[in-house]
């Protein structure tokens, strides 16, 4: 009776996934995508009849050189010490000294070379010496220094903690390092550098940069207009005027695609599966942005967390059950089922990145997730298809952010599959505020999707129990995994640190993947979807972070028309 009640309110829920208005959500300026999981209501797709309704004759973009771009999102703050640049507008407007190319290499910017010391402790930048600021002043080494300086003297996202100094001597930078940190060269890879002769308090929205682009026009909430930059040291763009508008609900983004109004914007699955456009192509970029389902692995009573919340959960505190709940799960039917098909089963926060480890890909396996819950003394001695342990019931709450129907709908699917070992997900939204009062202590579906590993670190090192900063409300500590992931962190290159990372996730007897701990159980990768006019080539793109829009055009300078 519950199976056939949980699949008719998992059918309900697809059917008004089809009709449900909620807002997209507003890519944050001061929260990079690639870092920080995803906390506003994602949404549904427009009305059937909207979707069918008969396109009007799309619009030709109003010249080869000039792109409209319907956006989720208008930053507030344009100023690149106080926010990291992947996932941000800071590839836009700012050179780095170093960037990374669409297969995650490290690659000269601003800095024409740098060398690293046998001991990793410092890195000396050469600068080029054809970069100039928007207003003709030439970027300096100084200007690099003081960057660096200012984020480490001030209150700013962009985790420095490692460095000790920045110096500048003629057109070289000198930065040293308190210990090794192997994700340094990727931090630097995200820091714009600010020109030390205009910084001051009114920087944020008066942005002066050496990038491909700069801001002609900002309109606030409404619209930014970036142009070309004439004096960009690198390729020209071949897009010379980018106009972003604010279009924040999945309606507004059909129908301006619709109209023709839009050169690209984003959309949903249960849209893109039910629209074809004129003039107009389905853009489907593969990410790494996953949902899962986060699970407190300490039990009840086991303290409060920095914001005075009780923490842990005596069901989700049996490895068993995790682990049980994930083998139960078919995660290619997720896709299917929630996601119109697209996306990929995910098995970590990092899948297909180059430090994951293929080993914590697993099997559906019903029988063994049986088994699990069986030796584990989950039983069900009562009839009614749920387990029970102790006077516990296998019946537990799992909550999403009220609004967002892509994450419900990818809850109500596995909800209804785990019914097959006598398990009972109640899925249930909730507001922001109360996600934060029952994150530590219930299960939660999270997204992450990192370009960095370091956001591993943060997921799981035990050193982040209790914070209050959306990283590890599972509580998750392994003396093992926080020996590993220590290693990767101190290590000299990202290259030393990847077998660290990886035996972090799983070395054969524990780890942090779904074989081993299970605090995290990794439902689906979902792919990023734009309504793309034809003719718009958008460049190859380094697979999808966190987050579906600023990754989208972090290779702006790479756009053309054919």
């Amino acid at each position: 009776m519950k199976k056939k009640l949980a699949a008719l309110l998992f059918a309900l829920v697809i059917a008004l996934a089809g009709c449900a208005k909620a807002a997209l959500p507003e890519e944050s300026a001061t929260v990079p995508e690639s870092s920080a999981p995803d906390l506003s209501a994602s949404n549904s797709s427009a009305s059937d009849s909207s979707a069918q309704a008969a396109p009007a004759a799309p619009q030709e973009p109003q010249a080869k050189t000039e792109v409209t771009i319907g956006f989720p999102g208008i930053p507030s703050n344009f100023d690149p010490l106080a926010t990291s640049g992947h996932g941000s507008f800071v590839p836009l407007l700012y050179s780095t000294l170093v960037a990374l190319d669409s297969d995650v290499n490290v690659v000269p910017d601003l800095a024409e070379s740098y060398e690293i010391s046998v001991d990793a402790l410092t890195y000396t930048f050469k600068l080029r010496s054809d970069a100039v600021f928007t207003d003709g002043v030439p970027v300096k080494a100084t200007d690099a220094a003081f960057t660096l300086n200012t984020i480490m003297s001030s209150a700013s996202e962009i985790d420095l903690s490692a460095v000790e100094s920045a110096s500048a001597s003629g057109d070289t930078v000198t930065v040293k390092l308190k210990q090794p940190r192997s994700t340094f060269i990727l931090d630097v890879a995200g820091i714009g550098i600010a020109p030390e002769h205009a910084y001051g308090s009114d920087f944020a929205l008066s942005p002066l940069g050496s990038g491909p682009f700069k801001l002609e026009q900002y309109d606030v909430d409404q619209q930014m207009i970036l142009v070309a930059n004439e004096l960009y040291y690198g390729k020209a763009p071949q897009i010379k005027r980018a106009i972003f508008v604010n279009m924040s609900d999945e309606d507004t983004q059909l129908i301006a695609a619709k109209s023709g109004e839009v050169d690209i914007t984003l959309t949903s699955a249960p849209i893109a599966a039910a629209t074809q456009i004129e003039g107009y192509n389905l853009l489907v970029e593969k990410t790494v942005d996953n949902m899962g389902i986060v699970m407190p692995v300490i039990p009840a009573g086991s303290g409060t967390s920095a914001l005075g919340n009780p923490m842990g959960n005596d069901i989700t505190s049996d490895v068993n059950l995790r682990k049980a709940i994930a083998y139960a799960i078919d995660r290619q039917q997720l896709c299917d089922e929630a996601l119109n098909g697209y996306g990929t089963p995910a098995y970590s926060e990092n899948d297909g990145m180059p430090w994951w480890n293929p080993e914590s890909a697993i099997e559906t396996d019903l029988e063994y997730a049986k088994k699990l819950l069986d030796d584990a003394g989950w039983v069900d001695t009562d009839g009614d298809g749920i387990r029970e342990k102790n006077g516990l019931k296998a019946s537990i709450p799992v909550y999403y952010f009220a609004g967002d129907s892509a994450r419900q709908a990818t809850a109500m699917s596995a909800a209804n599959q785990v019914l097959d070992i006598g398990v009972e997900l109640k899925v249930e939204g909730l507001g922001d505020s109360d996600v934060m009062k029952i994150m530590v202590s219930q299960p939660l579906i999270l997204a992450w999707g990192s370009s960095n590993p370091i956001t591993s670190y943060y997921l799981y090192h035990s050193s982040s129990i209790g914070k209050d900063d959306w990283y590890d409300p599972e509580s998750f500590g392994n003396p093992t995994v926080d020996k590993y992931l220590d290693q990767a962190l101190n290590a000299k290159s990202v290259e030393e640190a990847i077998p660290f990372w990886q035996k972090a996730q799983w070395d054969g007897q524990t780890g942090t993947s779904m074989r081993g701990e299970c605090p995290y159980i990794f439902l689906v990768n979902k792919d990023h979807l734009y309504f793309r006019r034809d003719g718009l080539n958008t460049g190859k793109q380094m697979i999808h972070a966190h987050g579906a829009s600023w990754t989208l055009v972090a290779n702006l300078r790479d756009w053309h028309w054919e």
